[in-house]
């Protein structure tokens, strides 16, 4: 009876909430003054944010809107949410850039413009340097980005190398880089001088990012938005380190319940999408105090972040699915402790810090601290100059699961210093570094790795570890490597020969041979260069075999062609479950749902049945012998 009731006050608060819903419209053609119906819209998207009210929708018509929508408040829960969309069919740009104009003709190629200083409006994003904890810019790059006709061009730090150009050879893009920009500025006026070749900037689209965000509230509390189906680039954005606020072009501040789905998001400075951490807890505390080591200073930011409120009822459970993002020079999805309980679905994450033109240790396709039962499923990440995913510091209940991973420059996967647990699940892992662990207490199950495989302890840094499902912190502890398990991975062995000098690459698994700590192994098939473990006692090998494997982009699609040995007798495998895979030594906690449920791993890549005896080692259940050529994107 109770249930009856409950039910019934659920169906008048979502009744009641639909008929007091309001239905904001924004156009270019609009106008601030307008009451923002259809007929009579409003100008800036940030004016209706201003006016949402939990329930509301903000649609966006067709246009450019160059703008920082700082929205007044959020929903009060997943089902009386407030909505920003753009309209159905149309292209919605939302812009942290400015058109500049004026350019004068020094000589073949080389232009010069000066601009007085409020042009920036407060903030001068060509007298800001990227710089913040683990950031290595060497006080070369402003936060500002100079766009020809949408494509950035490469800031030099003397007038020299714009004038005089030569390729950048360690950047995806070497002709491209020739295109440079520098800047100079004093206290009332900003100077820039940019090789344009052959392009007329007057006559030409030429942009530059000055708007630290594009959508970003300026103070936590703001639970519960969507954002849905714009075009978000060009916002002059400042590195995200885990010890600082983190702000990108989509920012959640700390708050709870975002959606932001169907986005494309490019040509950020520094991150696409932060769901980090804000300002209070630290802002680049090592920076501002280096006598203190930056772990020590990090294990600091962690229990202040937990004195200020960081657990699963206010912060976290965010939802990012369906974007397109690339072109973002640090990640392209970052976030300090705030990520945890979300869930990372379908995106396509690519060209990540393709330009190269600075460095430091928060740089990759994603990159979580603290991705606390947090879900990264069936997403495409590729071609990133940097590391696929990077889960640093208190990875535990993490699932990264049917993810395609290729052309990585560093790793696919890599998990420095986490005790587990977290599980890798029927992954294609195709770069020439698969999986880098300098963690403990992972499990990979039914994988692909093409290439090779980092493992390694790391005795010098002491790392939390939480109460199963929790934020709450249990215990410190340094890694000793192992307690991992590999169940029913495929091993391709392709790929350079591995390194004579350092033991910690290797290919197949024969580097735990070196693990302090037991591991659990069983099941793997190893091919060419591939070595089982010395320990292991039910596997295939064949150290004769090279198999032939290939990946072909087809517009949106991705075709996997590889070759199975086909004289090979598959291996003795058991299905994989919860109860098979144990516990982490550590966080005494299971290879489980969020909820505590208990896995089954009985599907496959693609979703399909596996059989409940004896199921097929790899990503794929009964994929065929011989040459098998597959649609994976």
């Amino acid at each position: 009876m109770m249930k009856i009731k409950f039910q019934l006050v659920l169906l008048m608060v979502l009744i009641t909430t639909a008929i007091t819903a309001k239905e904001y419209h924004v156009s270019v053609k609009g106008s601030d003054q307008n009451e923002g119906s259809a007929l009579k819209p409003l100008r800036t998207i940030n004016y209706a944010a201003q006016l949402a009210m939990p329930g509301d929708v903000v649609t966006v018509h067709s246009g450019t809107y160059r703008e920082w929508i700082n929205p007044a408040r959020g929903g009060e829960s997943d089902v009386n949410r407030i909505v920003y969309r753009a309209a159905v069919g149309e292209k919605v740009e939302i812009k942290g850039s400015e058109v500049i104009t004026g350019w004068k003709k020094e000589k073949d190629g080389i232009w010069k413009v000066t601009v007085p200083n409020t042009f920036f409006a407060g903030y001068n994003s060509c007298a800001d340097m990227v710089h913040g904890d683990w950031c290595d810019n060497f006080g070369k790059n402003h936060t500002a980005d100079v766009f020809l006709n949408g494509k950035s061009l490469y800031e030099m730090d003397k007038l020299d190398r714009v004038i005089n150009t030569v390729p950048y050879v360690n950047c995806k893009d070497p002709e491209g880089s020739t295109y440079t920009w520098y800047c100079e500025s004093d206290a009332n006026m900003t100077t820039l001088w940019a090789n344009f070749h052959k392009a007329d900037p007057n006559k030409e689209l030429v942009e530059i990012s000055i708007r630290r965000t594009c959508f970003y509230p300026d103070k936590p509390g703001i639970n519960y938005l969507t954002i849905d189906g714009f075009h978000i680039s060009q916002a002059a954005t400042q590195w995200g380190a885990p010890t600082a606020e983190q702000i990108g072009m989509i920012s959640t501040h700390w708050n709870k319940g975002w959606i932001i789905e169907n986005n494309i998001i490019c040509d950020s400075k520094c991150s696409g999408i932060t769901l980090g951490k804000e300002a209070s807890t630290g802002n680049n505390v090592w920076t501002q105090n280096p006598n203190l080591d930056g772990s020590i200073h990090y294990i600091e930011v962690v229990f202040r972040t937990l004195r200020n409120g960081w657990n699963k009822e206010h912060v976290g459970s965010h939802i990012v699915r369906n974007n397109e993002i690339f072109n973002c020079q640090q990640t392209g999805i970052c976030g300090s402790m705030g990520a945890a309980f979300s869930s990372i679905e379908n995106n396509n994450i690519h060209d990540i810090h393709q330009k190269n033109q600075f460095g430091g240790a928060e740089i990759g396709g994603i990159k979580f601290h603290a991705a606390i039962d947090t879900r990264i499923v069936k997403n495409r990440i590729h071609d990133n100059n940097a590391f696929g995913c990077w889960f640093d510091w208190m990875t535990q209940g993490t699932r990264i699961s049917k993810n395609l991973f290729y052309n990585n420059a560093w790793n696919d996967i890599f998990f420095e210093v986490n005790h587990g647990p977290f599980l890798v699940d029927n992954n294609l892992l195709l770069s020439a570094i698969g999986i880098g662990t300098q963690s403990e207490g992972g499990a990979f199950v039914h994988n692909l790795i093409v290439g090779q495989i980092v493992m390694l302890p790391d005795l010098g840094r002491s790392t939390p570890y939480h109460l199963a499902h929790s934020t709450e912190v249990a215990g410190l502890c340094n890694i000793l490597s192992g307690d991992d398990r590999y169940y029913n991975n495929i091993f391709l062995g392709l790929g350079q020969e591995a390194s004579q000098t350092d033991h910690h690459y290797n290919y197949g698994l024969v580097g735990y041979d070196k693990a302090t700590l037991p591991v659990w192994i069983d099941g793997n098939i190893y091919y060419n260069r591939a070595q089982p473990t010395k320990a292991e006692t039910n596997f295939i090998q064949n150290a004769e075999f090279k198999p032939d494997f290939k990946i072909v982009e087809e517009g949106n699609n991705v075709f996997l062609t590889y070759s199975t040995d086909p004289k090979a007798v598959a291996p003795k495998t058991n299905l994989i479950t919860t109860e098979l895979l144990g516990k982490a030594r550590l966080a005494h906690e299971g290879y489980e749902n969020p909820d505590g449920t208990t896995i089954s791993f009985d599907t496959d890549y693609f979703g399909n049945q596996r059989a409940q005896s004896n199921p097929s080692a790899g990503p794929f259940e009964t994929p065929g012998n011989g040459a098998v050529k597959l649609k994976v994107w």
